[in-house]
């Protein structure tokens, strides 16, 4: 349920407000009759939305909207306002306020605006799909890694600007993500949210594309057509791949950034624009100015505030938040109940390193749904591909986990080595003999086969001698595991436990 507090110090108001929001049975309705009233209420219980009035007596609805998002910064306030105090709306919304609605409220006006209010909430919680909302010093944080943190104060700092935005990161990173969490969260939010793949436009269509064309202006341009940048008009145009722009497209966008007007293809007008850029790109744009492949001027034009995203390898202590999301997701979609995955399969899928990013990640656990029979993902249902590059035979495998108990702890101790040569009879009891370094005798080449050897009787007996187990928990491609029992002459089956 969303809990919704309805601020007013006018009790017809208020009843009108919760009447409106009873129609939807999503709603769970409390009310304060003035802005000292909702403090308190706000202080003792957890409300998603609060719907205040701005004129009230004891605490303004300005000042009660501060101490509210001093509280908790993440509740959605929307303002409710006579006309007469439209100007106290417009004050409250850069205080913090999500909108404000005129008075007498319209039941489907409000409705949308809520909707469209938690939309823009959820947009930042879900770009990172990462990770707890942690409390600090009463103030709410999404996201457990330095580099996630940053981004989203950045997005909140960018809502109240209107500047234009380069998003930086590898494919599957969620630049797109990004950029509506921003136009969702701005003054723009009630404009479009226009997006557009720069390097699948071909070249001799691109400035149609973008601004626009006259009747007749080119061989098939048999009508007028409105560009993107008039589409967006009001709202927000997503340039993605902003680095496979072609260098002509460069100066014309760059035109449009500097002087807000454009010129559609085979006309003498100039429209003006008033859309704000998000540019996005994973090309590495320094490298392409110096050989003449992008504008400075239009990179620095689109850098004041950059955004650069993180690749899922650099936050992988990340991944089990986000798995757990994408249960959650697919669970919904698929008509499942997956409760999460084994121990071997979260540690497999922590050891790849994922060059697709978060959306490779959620599209492998996709792939497992649609295999998975029973409540855990299992192994066996993780894309070959995946299995392969981290060391496991997925033939042999299914013949190991169809003899073990699913365990729903992840692994979170390495695998401890002693270092230590042990003779055969020593090796097959799984004691350890400490390596000794005489006067004289240093071998680097020698001392590294006899710990190689160790390590690798070791991780067998910890594994029960099985070599899929051994090759994925001990961080061993499987082929090398294979090849060095056969150069040590090591019997994987000695340390097999009846």
């Amino acid at each position: 349920m969303i809990k919704v507090l309805v601020v007013d110090d006018d009790a017809g108001l208020r009843l009108s407000v919760r009447s409106s929001l009873a129609s939807s049975q999503k709603y769970e309705i409390a009310e304060a009759v003035d802005g000292l009233d909702a403090v308190e209420k706000v202080k003792k219980d957890k409300f998603n939305v609060v719907l205040l009035d701005v004129d009230m007596p004891r605490l303004s609805g300005l000042d009660a909207l501060k101490e509210i998002k001093k509280h908790d910064p993440s509740i959605i306030v929307i303002i409710m306002t006579a006309f007469a105090n439209i100007d106290d709306a417009v004050i409250a919304v850069k205080e913090g306020a999500y909108n404000y609605v005129s008075k007498p409220v319209q039941s489907e006006d409000l409705l949308n605006m809520i909707n469209n209010a938690l939309e823009a909430y959820n947009l930042i919680s879900s770009i990172a799909a990462s990770s707890p909302i942690m409390m600090d010093a009463g103030r709410k944080i999404i996201g457990n890694t330095t580099q996630m943190v940053k981004v989203f104060n950045i997005i909140n700092k960018l809502s109240k600007v209107d500047t234009p935005v380069l998003v930086r990161g590898e494919s599957g990173t969620g630049k797109e993500l990004i950029a509506r969490a921003i136009h969702s969260n701005s003054a723009r939010k009630t404009g479009r949210f226009v997006a557009i793949n720069c390097s699948a436009i071909p070249e001799n269509l691109f400035e149609s594309e973008l601004f626009g064309h006259e009747k007749g202006a080119f061989t098939g341009a048999d009508q007028r057509k409105i560009g993107k940048f008039q589409y967006a008009e009001g709202g927000t145009l997503f340039l993605d791949e902003v680095g496979d722009m072609p260098a002509l497209m460069q100066v014309k966008l760059l035109r449009v950034l500097q002087e807000k007007v454009f010129t559609p293809v085979g006309s003498n007008r100039e429209i003006e624009s008033n859309v704000r850029i998000v540019a996005a790109t994973n090309r590495p744009l320094e490298d392409m100015i110096k050989k003449g492949d992008f504008r400075e001027d239009l990179y620095y034009r689109l850098n004041v505030m950059p955004i650069t995203l993180p690749s899922l390898r650099e936050r992988k202590k990340d991944i089990p938040s986000m798995i757990n999301m994408f249960i959650k997701k697919f669970n919904e979609s698929h008509g499942k109940q997956i409760v999460g995955l084994t121990a071997d399969a979260t540690h497999c899928l922590q050891k790849y390193d994922w060059p697709g990013n978060i959306r490779e990640l959620e599209n492998v656990i996709e792939h497992a749904f649609i295999l998975q029979e029973g409540k855990q993902i299992q192994i066996t249902s993780l894309p070959e591909t995946i299995l392969e590059v981290t060391g496991v035979d997925i033939d042999a495998l299914a013949k190991e986990v169809a003899n073990e108990e699913p365990c729903d702890q992840e692994l979170t101790t390495p695998l401890a080595l002693e270092s230590a040569s042990p003779t055969s009879d020593e090796a097959k009891n799984g004691d350890s003999i400490e390596i000794g370094f005489e006067e004289g005798q240093l071998d680097f080449n020698k001392q590294k086969e006899a710990f190689e050897k160790e390590f690798i009787i070791k991780a067998l007996k910890s594994f029960n001698g099985r070599i899929n187990q051994t090759a994925l928990h001990a961080n061993i491609p499987k082929k090398t595991l294979l090849r060095k029992i056969e150069k040590y002459g090591i019997n994987a089956k000695d340390y097999t436990q009846s």
